[in-house]
């Protein structure tokens, strides 16, 4: 063999051996699990691009853990199923720095609408190559978009049922659909994906009941529902991270066009947490629902005497003996916080319970008591109070109270940007672009029952831009579908915003004591037609700034 041979030889053997480091199967699990036993806080994994096999739906789990950081620079983790990457559980001052975490198959696939029925509530699809087949199609988060733009095309669709024609083909079926819909023949789709023969629990990275965890540099490139949820967490800190759609360039798969969604639903979504999480230069684009959400959970009054209130658990009942609890109407009306002695277990949901949620405007589940407010309780509060069937509960300590969302990228979504329940929190310096909802949502949602109110809240240095519902928008919609009177929020800041591209009006504050609105700019474009929370309201005329129920 001469000498060129044997550097042709050399060469090739080399770049086999970097395409097998580049996508090779390696635990990661049992590699961070070793350096762990081994007594290392500080554990680095060897860069390279890893296909990882999940373990009982789960790709990676960090459970127990204390004062460990793991260094993940230049390594990307591939899943391999459409189930959960990370779960990190009963953990305090964990770290993790710089991992890519991404899916193949993936947890959606995409096509092109080839024509509908003559009604348009039949959607006729075609696949295209490099994306999962029809046969893993779930009727999840069906989403079109523009071919021009690759921006969403309309609000979201909800198929009742998903006809397979062959492996590239299938047909949607939305008994909603009218023959004005603005979708067109050669739109884009996207629709939810499954291939999990081992299972499938939902989220990319989920972290329960742990303290002071830092997520920094971490990119999402796809998950089958939210890409980082945390529950009954306490000052978790979220730096740097990215959630946007692959470009081509760098993609895993050859495909024949582009991704149009990075993830099936929210970005970033807080429950419980005990003190806030912080959000500091994080981007999200292009998922299936919300940026960020920072709520915790009402639980529904049933009956009231005195200081004892039964109630229903919206799930777990996460109201403790000791915790300041905030107390809201049917009508709306906020009560002054009261302090829960005990909390008594009190069987279950009575029949006449029942019949009352089925007339409530609330999500099924919740109507319908599956899975949810089956389970009662008795709360003993330090004070007397008079509250109709109806009202809410919930505890002050497990809201978010005490967050952060600083100079944050989020856009190009179907939904609201921020989404905040919480108070003594602080919205600065974000940038938010092409929301279908609004930019910045302080609510509770009755509908969800996801709580709580807001207080001493700072709005400021944001630039919104192409927003097509009401920018900054502060509401609260009782129980009883009337927008609550002045007192739900308190002492909420708005200033030195930057509002373009986006319909009057720009801001609207409802039901709060305590507003301060100034220096803000605005660029705005004339409404087609008024908000509904404005025609909800009795006003006729839309204004660049809009109060409700305020004092």
């Amino acid at each position: 063999m001469n000498f060129f041979n044997i550097i042709l030889t050399v060469l090739l053997f080399g770049c086999i051996l970097l395409d097998a480091a580049e996508s090779s199967l390696f635990d990661i699990q049992s590699f961070i699990d070793s350096e762990i036993q081994a007594g290392k806080k500080r554990i680095i994994i060897p860069p390279g691009r890893y296909k990882v096999k999940p373990k009982n739906r789960q790709h990676l789990v960090l459970k127990n853990l204390k004062d460990i950081e793991i260094i993940a620079n230049g390594v990307e983790m591939i899943c391999l199923e459409t189930t959960r990457a990370i779960t990190i559980t009963r953990c305090t001052n964990l770290t993790i720095i710089g991992l890519v975490i991404d899916y193949d198959p993936l947890p959606f696939t995409q096509g092109k609408i080839t024509g509908f029925s003559p009604d348009k509530k039949i959607h006729y699809i075609e696949l295209f190559d490099g994306y999962p087949t029809a046969e893993t199609v779930r009727n999840f988060k069906y989403e079109i978009f523009r071919p021009d733009t690759r921006t969403l095309r309309c609000d979201d669709r909800y198929p009742e049922k998903i006809e397979v024609t062959d492996p590239r083909h299938i047909a949607v079926h939305i008994p909603s659909a009218k023959i004005t819909d603005p979708e067109q023949t050669g739109d884009f789709i996207v629709i939810g994906s499954e291939y999990a023969p081992g299972g499938s629990i939902p989220h990319a990275v989920e972290c329960n009941d742990s303290s002071n965890i830092r997520l920094e540099d971490i990119v999402l490139y796809a998950s089958n529902c939210f890409g980082f949820l945390e529950n009954n967490c306490d000052g978790n800190i979220y730096y740097r991270c990215k959630i946007d759609r692959r470009p081509a360039d760098t993609d895993i798969v050859k495909r024949t066009e582009p991704r149009l969604r990075s993830l099936n639903a929210d970005a970033y979504h807080s429950k419980h947490a005990v003190k806030g999480p912080s959000y500091i230069e994080c981007s999200a684009r292009y998922m299936g629902d919300d940026a960020i959400n920072i709520c915790g959970d009402y639980h529904l009054i049933t009956e009231s005497y005195r200081n004892k209130l039964r109630i229903l658990a919206k799930h777990n009942m996460n109201i403790q003996p000791g915790d300041l609890v905030e107390l809201v109407s049917y009508d709306g009306t906020r009560l002054p916080d009261a302090k829960a002695l005990s909390v008594e277990p009190d069987g279950s949901i009575k029949d006449d319970e029942l019949s009352f949620l089925k007339k409530q405007r609330m999500n099924e589940n919740l109507k319908n008591a599956r899975g949810a407010l089956t389970k009662a309780y008795i709360i003993t509060l330090d004070r007397e109070v008079n509250l109709p069937r109806g009202s809410v509960i919930c505890s002050q300590n497990r809201v978010g109270n005490g967050f952060a969302v600083k100079n944050c990228n989020f856009g190009f979504n179907r939904s609201r940007g921020i989404l905040i329940k919480a108070s003594n929190g602080e919205i600065t310096g974000n940038k938010l672009e092409g929301n279908r909802m609004s930019a910045i949502l302080v609510a509770p949602e009755y509908w969800w029952l996801e709580a709580g109110s807001a207080c001493n809240l700072k709005i400021s240095g944001n630039t919104i831009v192409d927003c097509s519902g009401i920018p900054i928008c502060i509401e609260a919609i009782a129980g009883n579908e009337n927008i609550a009177p002045a007192g739900i929020h308190k002492n909420i800041e708005i200033t030195d915003n930057y509002i373009a591209r986006s319909y009057a009006p720009a801001i609207v504050v409802c039901s709060t004591i305590g507003v301060n609105i100034k220096n803000n700019k605005f660029d705005l474009m004339n409404p087609a037609k008024l908000p509904g929370l404005l025609v909800k309201a009795g006003i006729k005329e839309s204004k660049d700034v809009v109060l409700i129920n305020c004092q």
